[in-house]
């Protein structure tokens, strides 16, 4: 039986001693969080995307919401205290995370970047963000989700 390969952000929550379980799907390029959702039948409402952004003073941000969700850039910005924040530029995401588009998780970015879960996280026991790789996810209790990257929760979501 060949051995799980750990991502970066497996072997922070191991080191940090954090508890998760893994999910794993077949899938050879992206594909959005709604359709891997509907695949392996999971609720939106549980299941998380990673959205990085730049902000006017030129730092990076990290925002996490379920992916039926759409981000509203003035409630980004002001969970971050930025004057105003946009979205990475796709080309851009492997340089600034170390991570691809639709493989990006919260942890384990290059940096650690100041992120901000969406508050709807601290309704469930678990939820599910990308495990650092194309098929691969990470159940997390958001709690240890945000003790992890050092995160706050709040509102982000466009409503």
């Amino acid at each position: 039986m060949a051995k799980e390969v750990k991502t970066n952000a497996m072997r922070i929550l191991d080191r940090l001693k954090i508890k998760y379980t893994l999910n794993t799907y077949q899938c050879d390029e992206f594909t959005d969080g709604m359709q891997i959702a509907d695949m392996l039948g999971q609720p939106y409402e549980k299941s998380f995307k990673t959205i990085v952004c730049r902000g006017k003073s030129g730092e990076y941000f990290v925002f996490v919401l379920p992916v039926d969700k759409s981000i509203d850039l003035k409630k980004a910005s002001k969970s971050v205290g930025e004057k105003s924040v946009e979205l990475l530029h796709v080309k851009d995401i492997n340089k600034v995370t170390g991570y691809i588009r639709g493989g990006c998780t919260p942890i384990g970015m290059k940096k650690q970047y100041k992120t901000v879960i969406h508050n709807s996280a601290e309704n469930f026991s678990e939820i599910i963000i990308s495990g650092g790789r194309i098929g691969t996810q990470i159940n997390i209790s958001p709690d240890d989700l945000c003790r992890a990257v050092s995160g706050i929760f709040e509102d982000i979501v466009a409503e």
